[in-house]
């Protein structure tokens, strides 16, 4: 969201790997509706390329993994980290240098994937024609994000990282094997973007006041019945990328302390929390009981084998009835949403600075101060 705002630079890190099709057409559908685009956009040279055949591979193998699939978007995400970690793959600045270098490396992928993409399904001509375009329309955004970034941040310019995904789809400390291909912790802005870790400030985790989650993997506190239904309609719970209906649920707390240790969290982001208005009661998952041993568990487990024998512990909060849609401040909220609030609160021992109660921007409680010494607050 930061494109909208042309004073502000909006880089795209190295520790991402890049769709130059699906950018291009954000841009030209952005240009369209009279957003400007130029200097303030940074895209990281040293960032991977999405290939045609990457998308064909993430297809392919998902279709093979059968009762066993991940639930990937299918966009190539897997395929293309695949690629970088077996040194094969190609950056930004590889696309930019084309020549022989690129028609060779293009060859090379389409010959070694063709048992599983199929042979003469894809062209050398034709990938490298199409790409060498998608290069020369992303040159003038192309550049040394480590560099620019280090510099601006002793300049004493502000920055807000943005990780992707959440904490349980880390490719290390998430629902493994049902993750995501990167690193989706706090920590990993610094090596996604060529800075050191020193310079991250401050953590602001991300949760909305109930738990989803798209596509396959362990999930304790779904809602199967008619209240996870009711959740998804209110709550407009379907992906953004592949518009699958996301699985809904009650608050697992177990997973966000997970996610507070992990991340270093510093203040919470409560989102949607007008989606609950109505719900008697409201449960909340404060542990897990393992149902094979009677075990009390309070922390995540990594095995997915104890996680399927967990059964979420929860304790129960009185629900609210009044439209919260037009709150402007914390304390205007009902006194059993502030329950809500405070019990979260103090589970977790973490503050929530930021409450979401619509999609407008003036729905958005927030007030905080961090320290760097700036502020905001509350919109009223």
């Amino acid at each position: 969201s930061g494109i909208f705002f042309p004073d502000k630079l909006s880089i795209l890190g190295n520790g991402m790997v890049i769709d130059p099709k699906v950018l291009l057409q954000e841009i030209d559908t952005l240009r369209s509706q009279g957003v400007e685009i130029g200097k303030n956009l940074l895209i990281s040279q040293l960032a991977h390329v999405i290939m045609p055949y990457h998308r064909l591979m993430d297809a392919a193998q998902e279709s093979k993994r059968g009762d066993r699939k991940l639930g990937t978007t299918g966009r190539g995400i897997g395929p293309a980290y695949v690629d970088k970690a077996a040194r094969t793959g190609i950056r930004v600045l590889d696309l930019l240098e084309g020549g022989d270098d690129l028609t060779d490396r293009i060859r090379f992928h389409l010959e070694d994937k063709a048992h599983v993409i199929g042979a003469n399904v894809l062209t050398v001509e034709a990938v490298e024609e199409e790409y060498r375009g998608y290069a020369e329309r992303l040159r003038p955004f192309v550049g040394d994000v480590s560099a620019q970034l280090g510099q601006a941040l002793k300049d004493g310019k502000l920055a807000l990282f943005e990780g992707a995904q959440g904490a349980l789809l880390d490719i290390d400390f998430g629902t493994y094997p049902y993750v995501t291909s990167s690193h989706a912790v706090s920590s990993y802005a610094s090596a996604g973007l060529g800075i050191p870790a020193r310079r991250i400030e401050r953590v602001l985790g991300v949760t909305k006041a109930y738990t989803t989650r798209v596509g396959t993997g362990p999930f304790p506190t779904e809602l199967l019945d008619t209240e996870g239904e009711k959740l998804r309609a209110r709550g407009h719970e379907f992906g953004t990328t592949t518009g699958r209906p996301r699985r809904c649920g009650w608050l697992d707390l177990v997973i966000v302390q997970h996610a507070v240790q992990l991340n270093g969290i510093d203040a919470l982001a409560l989102t949607k929390l007008d989606v609950l208005t109505g719900v008697h009661p409201i449960r909340i998952a404060v542990a897990y009981e393992r149902v094979d041993t009677g075990e009390h568990l309070t922390t995540f487990p990594a095995s997915l084998k104890v996680l399927s024998q967990c059964r979420p512990v929860y304790i129960d909060v009185d629900g609210w009835d009044e439209d919260i849609t037009d709150v402007r401040l914390r304390s205007e909220l009902p006194r059993r949403c502030l329950d809500y609030l405070n019990k979260i609160e103090s589970s977790l021992n973490v503050p929530i600075e930021l409450i979401s109660l619509g999609a407008d921007q003036v729905q958005t409680l927030h007030e905080w101060t961090s320290p760097a010494g700036w502020s905001i607050v509350a919109q009223r």
